[in-house]
């Protein structure tokens, strides 16, 4: 499995990394965004989002649990998952039927790590630190079939 490190030294370097990201996803990927809280991950779905030109605004849905954007020109739809309430019940994540949503969208769960794995076996870890300094780091992590389109990964801001 090969990885990849990069450095954002803005939000808006997050957000322009997440639009580029956003602009190789197609229907039936799986994006897990792990991190702590204020690391970036719902900024970087905002240029996911507008990298894929879904509609709608995207915010943290930690309450709702998972958001459609419906698919713009690009004719694929977003769904953003947040699993941080679910605290590894693989129940609520089955009742949620986001492998489902895997057949006509992208997926994009925010702490999924430890349970959305199991939806598919090509999917991407992106990996967001935040230093005191403010800048992000993102470690990349391809699995499945992930890691054969790390090439098509954006590796610079």
């Amino acid at each position: 499995m090969a990885q990849m490190s990069i450095e954002l030294q803005t939000a808006d370097d997050t957000i322009h990394f997440g639009r580029s990201l956003g602009r190789v996803l197609r229907a039936g990927d799986l994006v897990l965004l792990a991190g702590p809280l204020g690391a970036g991950k719902t900024t970087m779905t905002r240029g996911i989002a507008d990298g894929m030109g879904v509609t709608g605004r995207v915010s943290s849905p930690t309450f709702v649990l998972a958001r459609v954007h419906p698919a713009g020109p690009a004719g694929v739809a977003l769904v953003h998952a947040d699993a941080y309430r679910l605290g590894g019940d693989l129940s609520q994540l089955d009742d949620l039927d986001l492998d489902t949503d895997l057949d006509r969208a992208a997926l994009v769960v925010e702490w999924g790590e430890g349970l959305a794995e199991r939806l598919s076996d090509d999917y991407l870890v992106v990996r967001l630190a935040r230093r005191p300094d403010d800048v992000r780091t993102v470690r990349l992590e391809p699995h499945g079939a992930w890691t054969g389109r790390v090439a098509e990964l954006p590796v610079a801001t």
